[in-house]
Formats: structure tokens, sequence, C-alpha cells
């Protein structure tokens, strides 16, 4: 059997665009809730315990740099290697290189610190990455920043021309 296509996973996993680049489908969303008064300030709130997304990219697509308020626990699926780019909340960049082949640097899984920047692309000339990204507590729309580009090179500006090349 050969190896699926960009399509077959799209289809199958009943994909839609993701505002940050990619494809994605949520396939889970904790029934068990916290309330504001029980999560951190950071949040403005009550939040699902935990939420769980399938993401594609393709070559020549990216996952734009964002931020979000909970840690984001990656797991490599199939497909090609992923770069995700993680820049720490005291400017240190973290390149975490997803997939299936530990030999080469790769590892299965990685954690994004909750409020660390980050973005993600297909290594090299791969031609896509499937990913699943877990987020605890669980993922909201009001915990998403999208970085400005100007904004967050001027944070980092020794990161300046990756950042460039990773933000809309």
């Amino acid at each position: 059997m050969s190896r699926p296509t960009p399509a077959f996973w799209k289809q199958h996993l009943h994909m839609t665009e993701h505002v940050e680049g990619g494809a994605f489908s949520e396939v889970y969303r904790s029934p068990l809730s916290f309330t504001r008064e029980q999560l951190p300030a950071s949040f403005t709130g009550s939040r699902h315990a935990c939420t769980h997304i399938y993401f594609l990219l393709e070559q020549g697509q990216y996952s734009a740099f964002h931020r979000i308020a909970s840690d984001e626990l990656w797991h490599f699926y199939s497909g090609d290697p992923l770069v995700v780019y993680e820049i720490d909340q005291q400017g240190q960049l973290k390149e975490h290189l997803l997939g299936s082949d530990p030999q080469a640097g790769q590892s299965l899984f990685c954690v994004i610190t909750a409020g660390s920047w980050f973005a993600s692309k297909v290594a090299g000339e791969g031609d896509y990455a499937l990913v699943g990204c877990t987020v605890a507590p669980g993922f909201d729309f009001a915990d998403f920043e999208l970085a400005k580009e100007a904004a967050l090179s001027a944070s980092y500006p020794q990161h300046a021309a990756l950042i460039g090349t990773l933000c809309r």
C-alpha cells in the first residue's frame, strides 16, 4: 500500500482550514470543565480540561507564530518530519523536530510551554506532516494570539529573520 496523501487525510479526518495555516479537525473536547476561579489568572473564563486536534501541514505551508495560555502537547502521526519553533518567554529559541526516526534526532512528542510563541513547518523537502495537538486546560480562541511580525521581531530581534518567514 502506498503512503496516504494529504488529500486522503483531509477527507478521512474531516479537516478544514486553520486560521494559523494548514488544516485541522477537533477530535476531543473533555466533558470535564474548570471554572474561571479554578484556573490561573491568565484565563478569562471556564475551560474544558483538555482538547485535541489533528493538524496537517503540507510543503510550502506553515503554522504562523502564535501563543496560547495553556501547554500544548504535540504528537507525530504520519508523513515527513515537522519543525516546531518555540520562542520562550526569556527569548530563547528551541527547535523541536517531530518525526518517526529517533536516530535522526526526531521525536514522536514535544511540549510547547504556555505563553511561548510557536510556529511550525514541514522540515526540508518533505511533502506533509500529520500531527496531533493536545491542549490542557483545553483550547479556547479567547486564549489565542496570532503574532504581529513587527511587534514580535521588536521583542526578539535576534530571531527577526525566522519571525519574518513565519508570520501572516
